[in-house]
């Protein structure tokens, strides 16, 4: 097996940066790219200040977290990230986009290098089938707010081999993280039971059962929700709703996937959720304001 000492992450978003901030808090060397050296800057910024809120709540130390930060380095150009033993892709959930990433990324790979995608629903097999090694390749699916969330879906493809696959269990454990095997069938697990149920509950509010906040209220307080399934739709961001029930839609060929027209409105809006202002509810005033 390889032995993991240093993770690119590509992507500087809310998935990227929760992945980069607990390998570096685990004591791993990271490089972080996104397209932009902005991007990347605001992404290490985001890090630093979700560090500096652990140490405030006393559950990690100032200097584990001055040392996790001085592990994170910009990578500028995707090819550096090629040199670390464990590249994980954390960019938008887009096929094309990663398969992209990944044919970018080939030419430069050191022969050691395992790739991993941090997909929550596309198929592991056929992203890896654009690399030059898809038995080196796997599934590390985080749940968000990675920091947070004690769960890894370890998925592998058709071609994954046993030792990348113990790598990944080891690794994923090494973050403090419960792991559980998924298949690499559309959505894995996680996915396949909670997204379908929020798609669900915008056809509820579509037909007019119950209003934004009938709805949410009616799954906190009578199924113990710790959220709403309408506000955890915007805290997710809508459009990879979307992009994940056209992926069960199109995967599994069953009408019971169909999204939700009102869910497409609200993507084709721009209204993404939280990271967009407004979603089912509007966040840029004091306290969210539901908008149907």
């Amino acid at each position: 097996m390889v032995q993991i000492k240093s993770v690119g992450v590509i992507g500087a978003g809310q998935m990227g940066t929760g992945i980069a901030h607990v390998c570096a808090l685990a004591g791993y060397d990271v490089l972080l790219h996104d397209v932009s050296g902005d991007k990347i800057a605001a992404g290490i910024a985001l890090i630093e200040k979700n560090l500096t809120r652990q140490v405030s709540r006393n559950i990690i130390e100032h200097d584990a977290a001055e040392a996790a930060i001085a592990r994170i380095k910009p990578a500028v150009e995707l090819q550096t990230i090629a040199t670390t033993d464990l590249a994980i892709e954390a960019a938008t959930e887009n096929e094309e986009v990663k398969k992209n990433i990944f044919k970018a990324l080939a030419p430069h790979l050191g022969e050691h290098t395992l790739l991993a995608s941090n997909t929550s629903s596309i198929s592991i097999t056929r992203l890896a089938s654009v690399t030059d090694r898809p038995e080196r390749f796997i599934g590390l699916h985080f749940m968000n707010p990675v920091p947070l969330m004690k769960l890894v879906e370890v998925i592998r493809g058709i071609a994954t081999d046993a030792p990348t696959y113990e790598t990944a269990v080891n690794f994923a454990r090494s973050l403090g993280k419960t792991t559980t095997n998924a298949e690499d069938f559309p959505a894995f697990i996680v996915n396949r039971i909670l997204v379908p149920m929020i798609n669900e509950a915008i056809y509820t509010l579509y037909e007019g059962v119950g209003t934004v906040e009938a709805i949410d209220n009616a799954l906190k307080l009578g199924a113990n929700h710790p959220m709403g399934p309408l506000e955890l739709g915007d805290f997710i961001g809508l459009d990879t709703v979307l992009s994940i029930m056209n992926v069960l839609y199109e995967g599994l060929a069953d009408s019971k996937y169909r999204p939700c027209p009102l869910l497409v409105k609200y993507v084709e809006a721009g209204w993404l959720g939280r990271k967009a202002g407004r979603g089912f509810y509007d966040y840029r005033g004091e306290t969210p304001v539901p908008t149907r």
